[in-house]
């Protein structure tokens, strides 16, 4: 069986979605849960008209939570 069978089968994000799912769920419980607050995503989208962008709108509002947030910065 060669290497790009899978291409047959499904999409590159669909394989790279499965091989992370199994990834994730082959760790211990404490790195498990790390890895998939990580893979959550926010999505906005915004209504263009004229060349000037609207207001941008969340597809699923993020949960507001009352930890300070971390920094970048080292």
């Amino acid at each position: 069986m060669s290497s790009a069978t899978w291409r047959n089968v499904f999409t590159y994000n669909k394989y790279t979605q499965i091989a992370a799912r199994a990834l994730r769920s082959s760790l211990k419980e404490e790195e498990r849960v790390a890895a998939e607050k990580r893979g959550l995503t926010i999505l906005r989208y915004q209504r263009w008209e004229n060349g000037q962008g609207g207001q941008q709108t969340y597809l699923v509002p993020p949960v507001e939570s009352d930890a300070p947030k971390k920094s970048a910065a080292v």
